[in-house]
């Protein structure tokens, strides 16, 4: 995205290197760690949530 010139508007963790979390405003991306994401459990927390499939252009 810092390739197309979008920036988040804040993150959190990014030093840490196990949660990171960029806020673009209108969307929220965190990045985790295996181990970080099992603990958490998050695919339960949201199982009822639509996954949105994004377009992935290969490079």
């Amino acid at each position: 995205m810092k390739h197309d010139g979008l920036y988040p508007v804040g993150t959190e963790g990014v030093t840490d290197g196990r949660w990171a979390l960029l806020d673009y405003g209108d969307f929220v991306v965190h990045v985790f760690l295996d181990s970080v994401r099992e603990f958490y459990d998050f695919d339960r927390l949201w199982s009822a949530a639509p996954e949105i499939p994004l377009p992935i252009e290969p490079e």
